[in-house]
This record gives C-alpha cells, structure tokens and sequence, in this order.
C-alpha cells in the first residue's frame, strides 16, 4: 500500500479507490454509485461546495486523492441527510463525507487544519466539550479571535446587530454559559471516541 503525502505533486494514486472502499465508513457501498446527481442535487449547500458529493466519488474513482481530501465539499456538508434519504443506491453518501474529513486531518491537509472551516469546527468543540452544548458566543468569539486580536474585533463589531437582534428574540442569552447535567458521562463518551480514533489511526494513513 501507498501513501501520498499533501505534498506529494502526483496527482493520481490509483489505490486510493479501494482503500476508501476498504477503510472509510460506508465507503464499501461507493461502488454502487451510478453518478445520477441526486445527491448533489438535493444538497441545500451545494452551491458553497467546490464539487459537491458526485463529482467527488468520481474523483475518489480517478485516484485523485490529493483533491478529494483538499476539498472544502468534506467540510460544507451541514449532516441534513437529503442525500442519504434519497440515493436510489442507498450509498451513505454524509457518513462518506464525514469520514474522509477524518481522514484529511490525520494527513494535515490544509483545508482541514488550516481553513476557516477547520477553526469553527475547533472553536464549536471547545464548546461542546467544555459545556456540553454548542453557546453562540462562546464558539463565535472563539472563532472570531482565532484569526487574530484584531481581526476577532472587527468581525465582532461587524456583527454586533445580527448579536443583539438574536439577545432581543431570545435566541442568544446575556448570562454565564450553561452546563448541561451529567458532564462526566459526556467526557467519558468522548474519552471513548478519542481512544477508538487512535486505535484507527495507522489506518487513515495509507492506500
């Protein structure tokens, strides 16, 4: 088995294919997909992805492995499942797109650890794992400030009537955050997940 690095300049690795279809969670019916567009089609978000979920099971069949784990089409998908319902072909196309994001950032590619996409997912962690919930401001701020002091404050500025617009609806409380109930057992199910992802990480590796 091959690995290529993000680095690598070939552009081809034909045994990315199989490795998907082998190692990557519902990738073992990616063989099924009969390139019809229904998933893209019904992506509410697909206009914002640089190739959107058919497109890219054609390029995991082209062994462009290098793209396919560059893409931002892994990190746009918002989990509506549209695809899934509607796949005459029943491929798991959302837990495709999950797991090749995974994958991305076991690899380091820059669109999973570097990106805007990469930052929020961080700063939305932090807060789900801190809280036990996702807190507007908590991952805002977060997000906002990972591009720098002044940078986060002028995003924030710029922001500011959308934030009080949602304070004066009651969508966004003024308050401390609030913790959910029973946080041990949240941090024993990510302790969990963090030791099967290790257990699995030499796989993410190669092809």
């Amino acid at each position: 088995m091959t690995t290529t690095s993000p680095q690598a300049t070939r552009k081809y690795d034909l045994g990315f294919a199989r490795w998907v279809y082998e190692n990557v969670d519902g990738g073992d019916r990616l063989a099924l997909c009969m390139q019809c567009g229904t998933c893209s089609g019904s992506c509410p978000v697909g206009t914002q992805m640089d190739y959107g979920p058919r497109k890219l099971f054609m390029m995991i069949r082209a062994g462009m492995k290098d793209a396919v784990l560059s893409s931002n089409t892994l990190w746009n998908c918002v989990s509506c499942y549209n695809c899934v319902v509607r796949c005459p072909r029943q491929v798991p196309v959302t837990y495709i797109l999950h797991d090749l994001a995974v994958v991305a950032v076991r690899e380091g590619y820059k669109e999973a650890v570097e990106s805007d996409n990469a930052r929020f997912s961080a700063a939305f962690n932090f807060s789900a794992e801190r809280y036990g919930r996702t807190d507007e401001r908590i991952v805002t701020g977060k997000f906002y400030f990972s591009e720098g002091l002044s940078a986060g404050f002028k995003k924030g500025m710029d922001n500011m009537k959308i934030a009080w617009n949602m304070v004066k609806t009651k969508r966004m409380p003024l308050g401390l955050p609030h913790k959910i109930k029973g946080k041990g057992e949240l941090k024993t199910i990510l302790d969990k997940a963090r030791e099967i992802e290790e257990r699995h990480k030499g796989g993410g590796k190669g092809n």
